[in-house]
C-alpha cells in the first residue's frame, strides 16, 4: 500500500493498518529507544508511548516528511522527555562533574542493562561511563550522536528527524565528539 493511503487509514483509525504500522516499525523503534535509553523495560515503555502518540496525533500529520521520519521524530522526542525528567531528579549530582576536575560515576545506578544490538560493550562500567558522558552533553548533541553513532543513521536522516540542516547535523556531532573527549579525558585523568 502506498504511504498515502496508510495515512490516510491511520487518520480514519484503521485498526488493521495502525496493528500493521506496529509490526513495521516496533523493532526499528524499540532500536532507537535503547540507543538513547539502555534499560530494556524503559525501552519498551517508550515503545508504547511512541505509538500511542503516533495513533492519537496522525490526524497532525501534515505530510512534510516521510511517516517513518514523523514516526522517529515522534521517538527521539519521546526518548529526550524521559531523559530530561530522569536528568532533573538527578541533575546536581550529574552536571558538577562537567564543570569540575572530579568526575566521579555513581555505579549503583540506572546504566547497567544494555543489549543494543550494534554496540555491545564487554565492560559495563565503560558503558556506564560512556552513556553518561553522553547525556551529559547538550540534548541537541546528545541526539545527533546518539542517532549516528549508535543508531547508525545518516547525516540526512538525522537532518530530517531532526528538522535541522545537514551542516548543522554536522556541526553538532563535531561539537558533540570534541565534548566527549574532553569528558572522557577528564574522567580517566582523574581516575588513574
Amino acid at each position: 500500500m502506498e504511504e498515502e493511503k496508510i495515512i490516510e487509514q491511520l487518520k480514519e483509525r484503521n485498526t488493521a493498518v495502525f496493528s500493521q504500522l506496529i509490526d513495521e516499525y516496533q523493532q526499528k523503534v524499540f532500536g532507537t529507544c535503547i540507543s538513547f535509553v539502555p534499560n530494556k523495560e524503559d525501552a519498551e515503555d517508550l515503545v508504547q508511548e511512541v505509538f500511542l502518540e503516533v495513533y492519537n496525533s496522525i490526524s497532525k500529520f501534515k505530510g512534510n516528511s516521510k511517516l517513518s521520519t514523523w514516526i522517529y521524530r515522534i521517538t527521539t522526542n519521546k526518548c529526550l522527555e524521559f531523559i530530561r525528567k530522569r536528568n532533573t531528579q538527578k541533575r546536581s549530582g550529574f552536571l558538577k562533574p562537567l564543570f569540575g576536575e572530579d568526575f566521579s560515576i555513581d555505579k549503583t545506578n540506572y546504566f547497567t542493562e544494555f543489549n543494543h544490538p550494534g554496540f555491545l560493550l564487554e565492560n559495563k562500567e565503560l558503558n556506564e561511563t560512556l552513556f553518561k558522558a553522553i547525556n551529559s552533553l547538550p540534548e541537541s548533541q546528545a541526539s545527533v550522536f546518539t542517532l549516528h553513532k549508535i543508531d547508525g543513521k545518516s547525516y540526512q536522516e538525522i537532518a530530517e528527524i531532526t528538522d535541522k540542516s545537514v551542516s548543522s547535523v554536522e556541526s553538532l556531532m563535531f561539537r558533540a565528539k570534541k565534548n566527549l573527549q574532553q569528558v572522557l579525558y577528564n574522567y580517566y585523568k582523574n581516575d588513574m
